[in-house]
């Protein structure tokens, strides 16, 4: 009878505990802080997925290799199984702890005695709080939380590794491309040199020409060794971002990119990995709170046991030998130095904190969108101007150097094409690279997966 009453016990005050009302306000997501439309005429837009947004083999291949080996994404993933194994932890304090014990002592207090046997096997209810107040709930409810937050927040690595990875790529092209432009020019301007000093033999051009068609070629060469450095530089960087040495094919910086409509509804910036991680964080602030309430209210524990003894080992587990022991604590917080108020005020704060954090990331995606759907309008109308740009300062360069080799001008305007032509076509290579590093940066700022 006893012992079925202490079950009806034990069964009460586990179901008060698992039903009891979690202290604390519920979540409520804030209101983004940020217009609803981001550009103009929104359209909606699904996440990008990078094998079909990045649709370059090459750069596939890097990417692949990027999200085996970058180390960053390792320590991201490796959070995540951490985070895991804490809400596992957090969420067994829902349950009770039962373990089974058995131990005999036999013993004899002096050399007349006889000698004591006892026997004990049980199973033991270790301390279980009853969470009468959420305590336990909201605790494990902001473990949770945190855990999620490391889920997105590894996503938000991923995908800015992606974006990075392709930026890098084309960096890394661009200036070697840049560099290969920057020999030629030399070899260009080696070859205008021999024609100026064979000018100058006949006397049909002065030490002046010759002078300016030597600086041009040591500017050349100047511009192509540090061209070259920058290009190594990338190709260093890329290496390490990948994690293993990466052999870059033939450039192609007029491959096509995704165009993305003129407007997006914001609320697609809600699901980027990085928002939705800091949006986790508060989740878990708020529900601390709770936590931090519940803590003033009294703690009830129960702890008890139920199995057999005996003095004889063999009848141990014999009808009459059952025994019992039951005890329930409670605890009422009087005086603390203020200890649980301030945890309180910490709880509260770190809201506030979160929320404040979880507002930042909205307004950091907002402008990420804005910046790439204005780099888009913009870079495709300076790449047109500047092949025109290009295609003109090439036809003004052969004229010049028609117009000289008849002596119809100067050597000066010949230099001064030359220039011209050579930062036309620099400026085009540079607006190229920069075209497709905006689609790189659309593809993050979407939270491309």
């Amino acid at each position: 009878m006893k012992k079925q009453l202490m079950s009806k016990t034990l069964l009460l005050a586990m179901t008060l505990g698992l039903g009891a009302c979690a202290m604390g306000p519920d979540y409520i997501r804030p209101a983004a802080p940020v217009a609803s439309v981001v550009g103009s005429q929104p359209a909606e837009m699904s996440t990008p997925q990078w094998g079909s947004y990045f649709s370059d083999p090459a750069l596939q291949s890097v990417i692949e290799k990027a999200l085996i080996n970058n180390r960053d994404l390792k320590i991201a993933t490796a959070r995540i199984e951490e985070a895991r194994a804490l809400y596992g932890i957090q969420k067994a304090d829902f349950l009770p702890s039962v373990s089974a014990n058995g131990s005999g002592n036999i013993s004899r207090s002096n050399p007349d005695a006889d000698i004591s046997r006892r026997y004990e096997a049980n199973l033991a209810l270790l301390s279980y709080e009853v969470d009468f107040w959420g305590r336990v709930r909201r605790l494990s409810e902001a473990a949770k939380a945190n855990y999620l937050a490391s889920e997105e927040a590894q996503q938000s690595v991923r995908s800015t590794l992606i974006a990075d990875v392709a930026n890098s790529y084309y960096s890394a092209q661009a200036l070697q491309t840049r560099s290969r432009f920057a020999e030629q020019t030399a070899k260009a301007r080696e070859e205008s040199l021999r024609v100026v000093k064979r000018r100058v033999e006949v006397g049909v051009a002065n030490r002046l020409d010759l002078l300016q068609a030597q600086s041009a070629q040591d500017s050349a060469i100047s511009d192509h060794s540090a061209l070259a450095r920058q290009a190594a530089n990338a190709q260093t960087a890329l290496t390490v971002l990948v994690g293993e040495t990466v052999s870059l094919p033939a450039a192609n910086l007029n491959a096509e990119v995704v165009q993305l409509p003129s407007g997006l509804n914001s609320t697609v910036l809600l699901e980027r990995p990085d928002v939705r991680a800091a949006e986790q964080k508060l989740v878990a602030a708020n529900a601390n709170i709770g936590a931090a309430r519940a803590a003033f209210f009294p703690k009830v524990t129960l702890m008890g046991s139920g199995g057999v003894v005996s003095n004889e080992l063999d009848d141990l587990f014999s009808g009459g030998n059952r025994a019992w022991s039951f005890l329930p604590q409670i605890s009422l917080p009087l005086f603390d130095g203020g200890r649980l108020s301030a945890g309180a005020d910490i709880a509260e704060a770190r809201k506030v904190i979160a929320v404040a954090e979880y507002e930042k990331a909205i307004q950091l995606a907002f402008k990420d969108a804005a910046d790439v759907l204005s780099d888009q309008v913009w870079l495709s109308k300076q790449l047109t101007a500047q092949q025109r740009l290009a295609d003109r300062q090439e036809q003004r360069l052969k004229l010049a150097e028609a117009r000289y080799a008849s002596g119809l001008s100067g050597y000066l305007d010949v230099l001064d094409a030359q220039r011209e032509f050579y930062a036309a076509s620099q400026g085009l290579i540079e607006t190229r690279r920069a075209r497709l590093a905006a689609s790189a940066q659309a593809f993050k700022a979407l939270g491309g997966k």
